[in-house]
């Protein structure tokens, strides 16, 4: 019993001397740092707390950017602290871009009092898709004609000068912009992540794609080529008000986490900072066809020499004016925006020609209003409008003089079994019952230069020639037959025409 008693008190001895070695051992790092000097901001600044800062340049650390681009549209508070923001977008909605001068006093002197271009993208996020961009979206191009990826809304942006889009590149746009004044951009994104993933079940999550800007300077050469800055955010686009749903769903969800979970993950922001990125590979690229989608005054722009060599060359489009029942909905969708009625083509997607012309007078006006609704229904009757004056002409050195003089072939037939000579009259239709324009179709009649016909008069009472005026044509009745008699110019290879 003794022996058992004095075993605690060994027990103290040990404890006592492991503490005192322990107490040893820590004093060095008071003497290393010195009083007040550790916290934790010093361990948080050593190497393995900064990976992602070290994966960058050093001087990036310090870099002050030329400029700053900030969506409008808050960040999804579902994603973890070291991972980049995600933001949700409504197809079709529009969204403020601002264009903010981030630069320090004296940077960039060159472009003060200059304007700076730059290119807005929808691109790919994925890797994988990224090497296929053409392909798909020349499939998207296929199921959805005349639409486009992205587009401005020109009447709610501020301070963008010569806006552009090119038809043949559906995920793109860009415009001029002065630094020095107030710039903001509204983008639509036509497209939703789903329609670039696979179908199989359904419920499949949908593809993320990059908002990209690109921004440039003009070059010695007038051209804006010299690089300046890029930046982009990850965004993911659903259904009209699917965003706001989605929003809504990540927010209910990290409300049940724990307060430990919530630290894993980044806030929800009010706005989204696009970051630094290197600038988008400028790949010319040609595609089938072109697609008659946003188009300003403007023009368009020139495409260089290239194109994918796994690209397969669609059918050209139908180039009639003149809908054809045999038509597929996508030759009828294609149709629709050659008649200027874009906006109801989505409307319209799943006719097919035949679809479309069996529609009534009354299914139209209640689809499109009565506006649109008669000019489409006219349109797909084919009703053309009438001229407002039409001529009959014929040309009389054609019809080889008849040898019976003055015999008017006008006012008295050709007697005989059809032996004698057929007398062939040309329509000529008059728009704006000018002379100009007579002189046009008369030139487009004998297959010269309008500049060749030098005078056309109109033989009046007792074979006097009268000046054929603006005044003249408007005064003449409708469907008038005329004889056509050429006298070549002595001075010019130029004629004169006298309408008999």
């Amino acid at each position: 019993m003794a022996w058992a008693l004095k075993l605690p008190l060994a027990d103290e001895v040990i404890e006592s001397g492991l503490v005192q070695d322990f107490d040893a051992s820590l004093s060095g790092i008071g003497q290393e740092l010195g009083a007040g000097a550790y916290s934790m901001s010093d361990v948080l600044a050593l190497p393995i707390f900064k990976q992602e800062e070290s994966s960058l340049p050093a001087e990036s650390t310090d870099k002050v950017l030329p400029f700053q681009y900030v969506l409008c549209a808050a960040t999804s508070p579902a994603v973890k602290l070291h991972d980049e923001t995600l933001t949700y977008l409504n197809q079709g909605q529009s969204y403020e871009i601002r264009m903010l001068d981030n630069r320090k006093l004296g940077e960039l002197p060159e472009i003060n009092g200059k304007l700076v271009k730059s290119i807005f993208r929808v691109v790919f996020h994925d890797r994988r898709l990224q090497y296929t961009e053409h392909q798909q979206l020349e499939g998207w191009r296929w199921n959805r004609p005349g639409d486009r990826i992205l587009d401005i809304d020109i009447p709610m942006s501020v301070g963008i000068i010569d806006p552009r889009a090119n038809p043949t590149q559906l995920n793109t746009v860009e415009f001029l912009w002065d630094p020095a004044k107030r710039t903001s951009v509204f983008i639509q994104v036509h497209c939703i992540s789903t329609e670039f993933t696979l179908r199989k079940h359904g419920g499949e999550k949908g593809v993320p794609f990059r908002v990209q800007i690109d921004t440039f300077r003009q070059g010695d050469g007038g051209d804006y080529s010299e690089h300046l800055h890029s930046a982009s955010c990850q965004i993911k686009v659903f259904k009209p008000k699917g965003a706001d749903r989605k929003q809504k769903t990540d927010r209910e969800k990290m409300e049940k986490r724990t307060a430990h979970e919530k630290e894993k993950y980044q806030p929800s922001y009010e706005t989204t900072i696009l970051t630094e990125c290197s600038p988008w590979p400028d790949v010319p690229y040609v595609p089938s066809a072109p697609s008659p989608g946003f188009n300003n005054s403007h023009g368009t722009f020139r495409l260089g020499d290239g194109g994918s060599p796994s690209h397969q060359a669609e059918p050209p489009p139908p180039l009639s004016d003149t809908l054809l029942p045999t038509w597929t909905p996508q030759e009828a969708q294609q149709w629709l925006h050659r008649q200027r009625f874009g906006p109801f083509a989505r409307l319209f997607r799943n006719f097919s020609g035949a679809d479309l012309l069996k529609l009534s007078r009354d299914d139209v006006i209640q689809i499109c209003g009565p506006a649109d609704g008669i000019r489409l229904f006219n349109a797909l009757k084919g009703r053309q409008v009438r001229p407002r004056l039409t001529l009959y002409v014929c040309q009389e050195s054609a019809q080889g003089r008849d040898p019976r003089q003055g015999r008017d072939p006008r006012t008295e037939p050709e007697e005989g079994d059809g032996a004698g000579t057929f007398f062939v009259y040309h329509a000529l239709y008059l728009e704006e019952l000018t002379a100009a324009e007579l002189s046009e179709k008369l030139a487009h009649l004998f297959r010269v230069s309008a500049h060749q016909i030098q005078q056309i008069h109109k033989q009046g009472p007792t074979g006097i020639h009268v000046l054929v005026s603006d005044e003249m044509l408007q005064n003449l009745p409708d469907e008038s037959c005329f004889l056509l008699d050429t006298l070549k110019a002595e001075s010019s290879d130029s004629y004169h025409v006298i309408l008999k």
